[in-house]
């Protein structure tokens, strides 16, 4: 059993934290209360001057924080272990605002080549307006990100476990080059969770959480959020006053509540993704799975070393063309065919069809994704039931 002096564990800050001190007490509610209101008053000039000079905790403008929403960013401070959070209305706004806000113009970003679609068109297509260049490199590319630091690169961004392809950046090993070269480290931790994996721990700056996804996990809100020490959240929560993608006051509320179940929801699926993970690798009309947890992903050590479960997505390729995959989609009876991840239902998507249709089958094959792939978000639901249902699917195809 912890000590008195331990940490508490992930489900007592998922619950607790944030959430007891500092938080309006309303009629003794014991859940945080919603405060909708866009901007907040003030009983004189001096409670005012108080206020702008630090000696009074209050709120101003609903663009510059709420209650609410600072209880939210507490919380995600405590459960990551960092000094400061900023919470936005979605983990892409959380991306832009903080490369905006930490890359200087004429910038140098290292990326990795298997992440979300939406982060690299940003980086390519908005970024060099402002001068800034990106390097993309494998996951486990370590030399390629020292040639690229000691060529200038001012930031690092890369998901871990990345998107479709779950691989795992060696966390500590990354930062401790950046931190070497003075540059920024940051890590996408949406497919981990603060319950599998925390970046910050393992020597990163930030760490970045579509909040939509495990943090939430209902999908019903959309939310992002960013956790490290206060002197990189700062910059970032002064350029989002301006910006203005703040997320709103029952949106908080909704991922407040949807903390608490964390870390049982996560181990959940853990669990169940890995046992599907183990019946697909040994199905005959399986090619190939992507997951961390089997032995044969190229990043199963690492994962091992740093992670403390394996996740709820597992990715894996279908003995066939686009045609096969979707059959085995539409077999499913269970799962629903859409994006996202991380909620109490299971998600079933083909990248090719939901993410990159835009896209011609030679460009696709540049940007690593296959026609025959599917990605598949496990729920929460009776893992027996699942694996049956991804079973008799398989027998239809």
């Amino acid at each position: 059993m912890p000590g008195p002096k331990d940490p508490p564990g992930s489900s007592t800050r998922a619950v607790h934290g944030g959430e007891r001190e500092g938080r309006p007490r309303v009629s003794d509610s014991l859940t945080t209360p919603i405060v909708q209101t866009s901007t907040f008053w003030f009983r004189d000039t001096q409670e005012l001057v108080d206020y702008q000079e630090g000696r009074y905790a209050s709120f101003e403008y609903g663009r510059y924080g709420n209650p609410t929403v600072r209880a939210l960013e507490e919380k995600l401070a405590t459960l990551e272990g960092g000094e400061d959070c900023l919470v936005s209305a979605s983990g892409m706004n959380s991306i832009t605002t903080l490369l905006l806000a930490l890359v200087p113009e004429g910038g140098h970003i290292v990326t990795t080549h298997d992440c979300y679609r939406r982060t690299r068109q940003f980086a390519q297509t908005v970024l060099p307006k402002m001068g800034i260049r990106t390097t993309v490199i494998d996951p486990s590319d370590l030399e390629g990100l020292e040639r690229a630091l000691a060529g200038g690169a001012t930031l690092y961004f890369s998901e871990s476990p990345t998107n479709p392809y779950l691989r795992v950046v060696d966390v500590p090993r990354v930062a401790e080059l950046c931190r070497a070269a003075g540059a920024i480290s940051v890590i996408d931790s949406t497919f981990a969770s603060p319950v599998n994996q925390r970046a910050l721990d393992l020597g990163a700056d930030v760490v970045l959480h579509s909040a939509t996804k495990y943090i939430a996990g209902h999908n019903d809100v959309l939310c992002g959020a960013l956790v490290g020490h206060s002197a990189r959240i700062g910059p970032v929560r002064d350029l989002h006053g301006i910006l203005g993608g703040v997320v709103d006051p029952h949106a908080a509320w909704l991922v407040l509540r949807g903390c608490k179940t964390l870390a049982l929801r996560v181990e959940r699926a853990n669990a169940t993704a890995l046992r599907m993970a183990e019946f697909l690798s040994e199905h005959p009309r399986i090619a190939r799975v992507h997951y961390p947890g089997l032995s044969s992903h190229p990043d199963h050590e690492i994962a091992r070393a740093q992670m403390q479960g394996y996740g709820g997505v597992v990715s894996f390729e279908v003995d066939g063309g686009l045609e096969t995959a979707s059959k085995l989609v539409d077999a499913l009876r269970l799962p629903y065919i859409a994006p996202s991840l991380g909620g109490v239902e299971s998600l079933v998507e083909q990248p090719t069809v939901i993410s990159y249709w835009d896209q011609t089958p030679e460009q696709r094959a540049e940007l690593g994704i296959l026609d025959n792939l599917i990605r598949y978000s496990c729920g929460i639901e009776d893992a027996d039931d699942l694996v049956a249902d991804l079973e008799q699917a398989l027998d239809r195809i």
